[in-house]
């Protein structure tokens, strides 16, 4: 089975783009199964298996963040997955902690970016950009020639090595070649790991600690003065 990690942050058009994604797998005969990883809300489980007749399941995070998540159920829904004889497993995550990385070695993984955003934004994602196999850059039929350029240049600054792909989410413009990167996907073998390192510690906010101001916590802590900080990969 092959497996696909889809991430980024909200209004990205992440769900638009993989609805393009699973119409060309499935004229290349490939059976998918779909994972929507969010938060607190989803319906993209509800649409994909009404449009394209697939397998589905979502789960929310809550507490979690939705990387942290994507991991922590990724072995069970590798056997689900394989339960309905599935080609391939799509996973769209929420992405919304900077900080981590939701790919896994072994599988394919890509962020979606939408060019409105601003010229500086791949320099503000961290791993979930550095560490991604593709970026899908979106609604690039809003931004002239020079900030598509400009933006390009921006994310390979970013992530050298990254495969760029600027599609129209909407009509679907400029999908073929992702698909066909997805279908290309080799199959996952032996034990998954995260790639990439996790960030560097939790704190005492992330355990429920309420009080405001950095002398009431431990672990992870940050004063205004002190700007040292571990920026992951």
């Amino acid at each position: 089975m092959k497996l696909v990690v889809c991430a980024g942050t909200a209004t990205t058009g992440k769900s638009s783009v993989l609805r393009h994604v699973v119409r060309h797998l499935q004229r290349r005969h490939l059976a998918v199964a779909f994972l929507k990883v969010d938060v607190q809300f989803a319906e993209e489980d509800e649409i994909f298996a009404r449009e394209f007749n697939i397998p589905t399941r979502k789960v929310y995070s809550g507490e979690l963040c939705p990387d942290h998540c994507n991991v922590m159920v990724l072995g069970d829904a590798l056997q689900w997955a394989g339960a309905v004889k599935a080609d391939l497993l799509l996973v769209e995550t929420a992405g919304l902690c900077l900080r981590c990385s939701p790919y896994v070695d072994g599988g394919l993984g890509i962020i979606v970016l939408e060019a409105t955003s601003g010229m500086n934004l791949p320099r503000k994602i961290g791993p979930m950009l550095s560490l991604a196999d593709i970026a899908v850059v979106t609604k690039i039929d809003r931004v002239s020639q020079a900030e598509r350029e400009v933006f390009r240049a921006r994310i390979l600054d970013a992530a050298p090595e990254v495969r760029i792909r600027e599609v129209d989410a909407l009509h679907g413009i400029g999908i073929d070649t992702l698909a066909a990167a997805v279908a290309a996907t080799p199959e996952i073998a032996g034990k998954l790991v995260l790639r990439g390192n996790p960030p560097v510690g939790t704190c005492t906010i992330c355990a429920g600690k309420k009080e405001i101001g950095w002398q009431a916590h431990f672990g992870v802590v940050r004063a205004l003065e002190n700007q040292t900080f571990y920026r992951g990969e």
